[in-house]
């Protein structure tokens, strides 16, 4: 068993088992969605949000490991390495406390304190930290590191030197930062105020030039505001620390003797670590990880979105007309069979001249007569009202009723212009790609949008903020999460759709095209395993997601190869 699979299981509250079993499939190459569906007896039933989330935090894990790794070898390499020091590494549990141990010995620029050593005042700042009680009075003991030849001309330079290696003490010990730490996160502030040069400029920002919330509850949409507002320059944000709560615990932990000789000079010590060292540490640090997690609960949100798009019930092999709305630029109109293919495209110009508009309407209405759609789509872009009750204008002239149905043109325009639509339709205008798109979208959400780079479907407000690495993941994640849901026909499906299913990637599904054109349609699951590069790995994770209409109708459900005799059994016993 992995050593921390305890933790994650208790994280996530599970069983050490489970996350064993999901990690072992993992590692063997087995995917989130053939994990979810046809391993549960090995995993106890846990679905994908599970099983992505042990992986994850799996992963954490092991970038943990490799950081303490790397944090051991250079204390090592610095010869600093102590049988205490060792044992709070191997036992730290999160980055923040593994840094934390690490920040004495971590390589520096040449500090303060770096200076006051170089000039032989660390026993001085030695006795000041122990609070001794030296024998000698307090003004003798320091009278002795006075060194003009060192630049510590006088009693004064000799404290101060002293209090700046206190100071880098207090700032660099682990347990005082992670108790400082704490306290700000519990009672620290997320402060906003307008930016000097902004003041009495109207913006959106508006809500947000006086503002001030526990640092703890900010949700991730505010957070992600401000941060907005701070970049664009309309707004100052800092993190209001609960700074006299810290010093007084950080005094109270480290003057444990007020009495002592020194105990002055180690309060001011305290304070100046505080307040120059670790404040403007630890809140770059909390800025990140605020940061990081309003990224997180935002991306699950855009994630979320994305699903509803992907799931919106399809019209399936419905005839659609469908219109890309445009002012000036004129209506865009693609008329598809139920399977989605291209019959015929227009220009109509229903809003410039009356003349034009009769004409426009004269030839929508030809169109619709000609092909007899079920649906009419209408994208939600600019004109889309205008598009909307010139089609019902028209069709009421004439006695026809076709359904118009509104559809989310986001992103239409970048499938219009990329490569895969010049593939699909390498002879059609750019404008008129759109409203094909437009169709398809109505006709299969799924298959049509998978062609678009998620992030241009617009799935959040702030979707261009947070990071795109993580947004990226999570998107793809979702993506491959609905495709394997549905399941895909594997003779009709475009590459685009192919590459998301379970074990196929983008190489192996051009390569399922390829053969499908060049050898005609499969006609059962087996057929696919002919295809150059399906192994049997590949074919294992995704044989049970791709259907195929044949002679077997297991081949065209949900139910895996590897399961077959088992039904076959029980239709025997069944009589059937």
């Amino acid at each position: 068993m992995k050593t921390y699979a305890p933790d994650i299981a208790r994280d996530l509250g599970l069983r050490p088992v489970q996350v064993e079993a999901t990690l072992s499939l993992h590692e063997d190459g087995a995917t989130v969605p053939f994990i979810a569906r046809y391993r549960e007896e090995a995993t106890g039933g846990l679905d994908e949000v599970q099983i992505q989330a042990i992986i994850d935090r799996a992963q954490a894990r092991q970038e943990l490991e490799t950081r303490r790794e790397a944090v051991v070898r250079s204390i090592d390499e610095q010869g600093k390495m102590t049988p205490e020091l060792a044992r709070a590494i191997a036992g730290a549990k999160t980055r923040a406390e593994l840094e934390d141990l690490y920040l004495p010995y971590r390589p520096k620029r040449r500090t303060r304190a770096t200076i006051a050593r170089e000039r032989g005042l660390e026993p001085l700042a030695d006795v000041i930290w122990r609070q001794e009680s030296p024998g000698a009075p307090r003004d003798a003991v320091a009278a002795r590191f006075v060194s003009p030849e060192k630049e510590v001309p006088d009693l004064e330079a000799a404290l101060a030197g002293a209090r700046d290696i206190c100071a880098e003490r207090v700032a660099e010990d682990a347990s005082l930062r992670g108790m400082a730490r704490t306290r700000a996160v519990d009672d620290g502030g997320l402060v906003s105020k307008v930016a000097k040069d902004k003041q009495g400029e109207r913006s959106k920002f508006e809500s947000y030039y006086d503002h001030s919330e526990p640092l703890s509850k900010a949700p991730s949409h505010r957070v992600l505001a401000l941060l907005r507002g701070e970049e664009e320059g309309f707004l100052k944000v800092k993190l209001q620390l609960p700074d006299e709560q810290i010093v007084g615990q950080l005094e109270r932990r480290v003057v444990t003797r007020p009495q002592a000789p020194f105990a002055g000079e180690l309060r001011a010590a305290v304070e100046d670590g505080w307040s120059r060292l670790m404040a403007p540490s630890l809140e770059t640090e909390l800025r990140g990880e605020l940061k990081q997690r309003a990224d997180r609960e935002a991306i699950e949100v855009f994630g979320q979105n994305l699903r509803h798009l992907l799931l919106t019930s399809p019209a399936s092999a419905k005839r659609v007309v469908a219109i890309d709305p445009g002012l000036r630029t004129g209506l865009k109109v693609a008329a598809l069979d139920g399977t989605g293919k291209l019959l015929q495209t227009a220009t109509l110009y229903s809003e410039r001249s009356g003349d034009e508009r009769v004409r426009a309407a004269a030839a929508l209405l030809e169109l619709l007569e000609r092909h007899k759609p079920d649906l009419l789509a209408i994208g939600n872009g600019t004109g889309s009202r205008e598009a909307e009750t010139f089609a019902r204008e028209a069709m009421k002239a004439r006695g026809l009723s076709v359904p118009i149905v509104s559809v989310s043109e986001q992103g239409a325009s970048v499938y219009s212009a990329s490569e895969v639509a010049r593939e699909e339709f390498p002879d059609l205008d750019v404008s008129l790609r759109g409203a094909v798109s437009i169709g398809r979208r109505l006709q299969d959400p799924l298959a049509e949008l998978v062609k678009i780079d998620p992030k241009s479907i617009g799935v959040g407000q702030y979707q261009h903020d947070v990071d795109q690495g993580l947004l990226k993941k999570k998107l793809g994640e979702v993506i491959d999460s609905c495709v394997n849901a549905v399941g895909v026909d594997a003779n009709s499906a475009s590459a685009q759709l192919l590459e998301h299913v379970s074990g196929v990637g983008v190489a192996l599904a051009k390569k399922i095209v390829d053969h499908r054109n060049a050898n005609g349609p499969f006609a059962d699951r087996k057929g696919l395993r002919k295809v150059s590069g399906f192994g049997p790995k590949k074919f294992e994770q995704a044989a049970g997601f791709l259907r195929i209409r044949g002679k077997n109708p297991l081949d065209d459900s949900a139910v895996h190869p590897e399961r077959y005799p088992v039904v076959e059994q029980m239709a025997r016993d069944l009589g059937v």
